[in-house]
Formats: structure tokens, C-alpha cells, sequence
């Protein structure tokens, strides 16, 4: 697939972070005396508090940037998409690893009474610790992205560009074909790493705030949602969740739909 080119491996994460022993832990700086996990909740989640929840790199409407671009197929602009987000969230996760671990976060938690499941092969639901749940969607992924079968990379000529006066036509020629299961993977994907969003944004966006970079996860997250619904990876359902349990970044994506910015 000619998006990926030659280097579109995943960066891989180790499950135990080395670090100098004579340097503070990431989990030390996140986990100051303001940042402790028994600190009193507050009745409204930082993450819908302004100026947090409006925080952003990206000022306007984010369905500008998802629009697909002339001259290229669809099914490699989703795929290449997936991988981005796949990469930038991993990135993100990489930074909290020392402080969402079994202890801290047992349970896979995307809102105050929502706890996610995983389901094995024999379709048995297991609940597991938000580490270890977010380890092995994220290790499928990679295992997905680095499938030839399922995102299909050789290509004879991997992004031909043809320059006609003021105007540029996209070509790319692959030899492999996306399998036609791929819709329905890719949802899937999109599943699962809106769980993490969620999970994220629940219990470990104060630690975000402490490294400042709510305006970059903001933006990765609206961008996120605004690919997912235009092309149709994401039902409705997924973000807002169940009356009963709701998804916790659902009332986010309300407050962007209402500021315009979805």
C-alpha cells in the first residue's frame, strides 16, 4: 500500500520501561501531591471543565482536515488514517504507563460506571486490568498493521505524483488488494482504540494536564472521532454508550458537536 511506503512498522513499546535509577520516574512527576489518585473526585470531570475540555492545536471545524483528497482511494486514506491514530495514541499511552498500572487502574474504566470487557477467542468475556486490556488491544493492532493480508503494503510503485502545469494528480499502484473483510477489521479497530481514548481521558487526563498536553490529546481525539464518524467506523452507540453505563468522553463529543468543532 503505497502510503506506508517502507517505514510504517509500529514503534514498538517495551512492557517493562528501563530507566536510570538516579533519575526521577515519570511516575514521581506525575504523581505529585496534587495528581494523587485518592485526591477527592470532582463531581464533573476535568476533561468537560473549561479551559481543558476546549484546549486544542487545531482551531475550526475538524471534518475540514478528514475530507478525503482528490485523486486517492478511500480504502488506503482509512488505512493509513488507522495507522496514525494507532501511532500517536500509542505514543500517548507510552507516557502513562508508569502510573496506569493493576493497582491503580483494576478495571478498564471508560466513565464512572463503565467498566469494558475483553472478549477471547471463545467469545468468553474476561475482565481485565485497564494495563493488561490496553496491552493486548494494542499488541493485536500491531499484529494487524504488520499483516500483509490485511494491510496490504508491496506495491510496484509506491506514490507516483504528476505534475500537469498548476495542478497535481495522485496515483498509486498496488499489487496486493485490501481484503474484503477489511471494513469490518477496521471497525473493530476503531472500537478498541476509542476504548482507550475513554479510558484515558477517565482516569488519566490530570496526569495530561500535568504535562500540559491536553491541547495535543484534544486534538488527536476530535480528529479521531471527527474520521471516525465521516466515514462511518463509528456508531453513535460506541461514543455515547449505554443509558446505563455511559461512555465518559460522550458527553465530550456532545460539547464539541455543540461548539462546532465536530
Amino acid at each position: 500500500m503505497s502510503f506506508f511506503g517502507r517505514n510504517r512498522t509500529p514503534r514498538k513499546r517495551s512492557p517493562t520501561p528501563t530507566r536510570n535509577p538516579n533519575l526521577p520516574t515519570r511516575k514521581d512527576s506525575l504523581m505529585g501531591p496534587f495528581f494523587e489518585p485518592s485526591s477527592p473526585v470532582c463531581a464533573k470531570p476535568l476533561y468537560l471543565s473549561s479551559p481543558f475540555a476546549d484546549a486544542a492545536l487545531v482551531k475550526g471545524n475538524f471534518k475540514t482536515i478528514v475530507m478525503l483528497p482528490k485523486y486517492v482511494d478511500i480504502t488506503e486514506w482509512v488505512a493509513v488514517n488507522i495507522f496514525d491514530f494507532y501511532t500517536n495514541l500509542n505514543e500517548f499511552y507510552g507516557v502513562l504507563t508508569e502510573v496506569c498500572t493493576q493497582h491503580h487502574c483494576p478495571t478498564m474504566s471508560g466513565g464512572p460506571i463503565l467498566n469494558y470487557v475483553w472478549m477471547n477467542p471463545g467469545g468468553k468475556q474476561i475482565a481485565l486490568p485497564a494495563p493488561t486490556y490496553i496491552d493486548t488491544v494494542l499488541s493485536s493492532i500491531q499484529n494487524l498493521l504488520e499483516d500483509e493480508n490485511v494491510f496490504p503494503t508491496k506495491s510496484s510503485m509506491h506514490l507516483i505524483v504528476y505534475l500537469f502545469e498548476s495542478s497535481a494528480q495522485l496515483m498509486s499502484l498496488t499489487d496486493q488488494p485490501f481484503n474484503p473483510s477489511f471494513p469490518s477489521t477496521v471497525k473493530h479497530i476503531y472500537r478498541q482504540l476509542l476504548r482507550v481514548f475513554a479510558h484515558i481521558y477517565h482516569a488519566h487526563f490530570h496526569h495530561l494536564l500535568h504535562l500540559r498536553a491536553e491541547p495535543h490529546f484534544n486534538s488527536l481525539f476530535a480528529h479521531f472521532l471527527a474520521f471516525g464518524r465521516e466515514y462511518e467506523l463509528l456508531d453513535v452507540k460506541d461514543i455515547k454508550g449505554d443509558p446505563s453505563a455511559p461512555v465518559g468522553v460522550g458527553l465530550l463529543w456532545e460539547r464539541w458537536k455543540e461548539s462546532g468543532i465536530l
